[in-house]
């Protein structure tokens, strides 16, 4: 078969030099990706900046969608499976990553707020790859983990998995790891609606860094300001990349949808994508990958800190959200810029702990650290 014509999106790393090896590739930013721009590509690889349906796809030459994302809300699946359009995502990618975005976040509002996570409640509503790690790191931080996830409950039974009202009387923050779905027996569109948030006791922290409609902008932003909800954490918002200006300055952290941007979940993002197209074109191709740099501080001294100050120096030295918060509240017309031009970070495995208390020298193993 011929080389595939592929358009890619300028934004994805560790495709350049490796998309080559696969077929004749031109690179776009995702939100110059229009009708006349992929007419003649045979396959396109994706962000989720781009909605692809009938109106980009009508008349083109497109067979193959390859989102570098997790998620396919930005993808008319039906009608591209109803016109002969194939698409991929890349599950599980950037879930390592997710979960150190939601592990530096809880410290940071532990410290911001001054109290201990450690016999807490949390409810993780979406126990899917990114759930199910946000659960483990969370036990591992001495939090009490309810699990909430109706499709997994259904065929797996109720032995691990509590109901959302449960999670809304109990827990001290809910974090939210769903797709956006808008039909079906679980919808999780506006799932945190005006109804969510009627019957709060314990005031949580709500956290999204899933996709921006499972919580309702409007609903949040009310329930902040009422005191119904303590605070919030948002990386994905509503109607990306112009975003709610009121409700970014009620939150906690407000980020531009980069939790899952770690170099590691990009690079794992990109490779499953090329992997994607070479099944699909039947191509007899074993692609040589490029490297994921080294951080330039890799070591993370603990001698000097006290036990109680270790975990969330180490946490916050691979990743703090404080910057980027201060930036997006500063900047919020700069969503769009800011996730495109995000500076990517490593994950845990990445960096060594030096010196770090025997109490917890398990807990940063169990994290993904290296100890010496």
């Amino acid at each position: 078969m011929r080389r595939p014509k592929i358009l890619a999106d300028a934004h994805i790393p560790y495709l350049r030099g490796v998309a080559e090896q696969i077929g004749e590739v031109e690179y776009l930013p995702g939100n110059q990706f229009t009708r006349e721009a992929i007419r003649n590509r045979d396959a396109l690889i994706v962000r989720t900046v781009t909605p692809f349906g009938e109106e980009l796809l009508s008349g083109s030459n497109v067979q193959l969608i390859c989102s570098a994302t997790i998620g396919y809300d930005h993808i008319d699946t039906a009608w591209c499976d109803a016109h002969g359009i194939a698409w991929r995502t890349a599950p599980g990618c950037n879930a390592a990553s997710v979960e150190q975005y939601i592990t530096a976040s809880l410290l940071l509002l532990a410290d911001q707020h001054r109290f201990d996570l450690p016999g807490m409640t949390i409810g993780i509503v979406g126990v899917g790859n990114v759930g199910s790690k946000v659960a483990a790191a969370c036990q591992k931080l001495g939090m009490r983990v309810l699990l909430n996830d109706p499709p997994r409950e259904e065929r797996e039974g109720t032995g691990h998995f509590t109901d959302l009202e449960t999670i809304k009387r109990e827990a001290d923050f809910i974090t939210f790891h769903t797709p956006l779905t808008r039909s079906g027996k679980y919808p999780t569109f506006h799932l945190a609606g005006d109804r969510f948030y009627d019957n709060l006791p314990n005031k949580p922290f709500i956290i999204n860094a899933a996709r921006g409609g499972v919580t309702c902008n409007r609903s949040l932003t009310e329930a902040l300001l009422r005191g119904k909800v303590q605070g919030a954490v948002i990386d994905c918002w509503e109607n990306e990349p112009v975003i709610d200006h009121e409700l970014l300055q009620l939150t906690d952290i407000a980020t531009p949808h980069i939790a899952g941007y770690s170099a590691d979940g990009k690079w794992t993002a990109s490779k499953m994508s090329i992997e994607n197209l070479i099944r699909f074109f039947d191509l007899d191709l074993m692609p040589q990958y490029a490297e994921i740099p080294t951080p330039k501080q890799p070591s993370i001294e603990l001698g000097d800190l006290p036990a109680a100050a270790q975990l969330s120096h180490a946490v916050w030295h691979t990743y703090h959200p404080k910057d980027d918060a201060s930036a997006l509240k500063k900047s919020p017309d700069a969503f769009y810029r800011f996730r495109s031009e995000y500076p990517l970070r490593r994950e845990y495995h990445a960096f060594t702990v030096h010196h770090a208390d025997n109490r917890l020298s398990e807990t940063f193993r169990q994290l993904g650290f290296r100890v010496q």
